[in-house]
């Protein structure tokens, strides 16, 4: 049984500077933030945010459906969301200020 991922590059040396291992492959994208929060997915459902500097996991929730698209980020009213789709559906949390 396969596994994904997500592996960070020091871009300068080529060097791995850490690895979040995940259930099972993943077809999803991943978005960072300037507060360096990395959000992704998996096949298995589950919706993750890491510390992109040190790939510690943060917070992660099972939507119930394939994370296959990377995940978008906007702002109303001040307010920044991530939002994601998962299986047929579009899931969106607000981030704590």
């Amino acid at each position: 049984v396969g596994h994904g991922s997500v592996i960070a590059m020091d871009p300068t040396t080529g060097q791995r500077r850490w690895t979040f291992r995940q259930f099972d492959v993943s077809d999803s994208g991943m978005l960072t933030t300037a507060t360096d929060l990395l959000f992704t997915g998996g096949r298995e459902g589950y919706f993750y945010a890491l510390d992109a500097r040190t790939g510690k996991l943060l917070w992660h929730a099972s939507l119930g459906g394939q994370i296959v698209n990377g995940p978008i980020s906007y702002e109303i009213d001040g307010r920044q969301y991530v939002a994601v789709i998962s299986g047929n559906d579009l899931v969106a949390f607000a981030l704590r200020r």
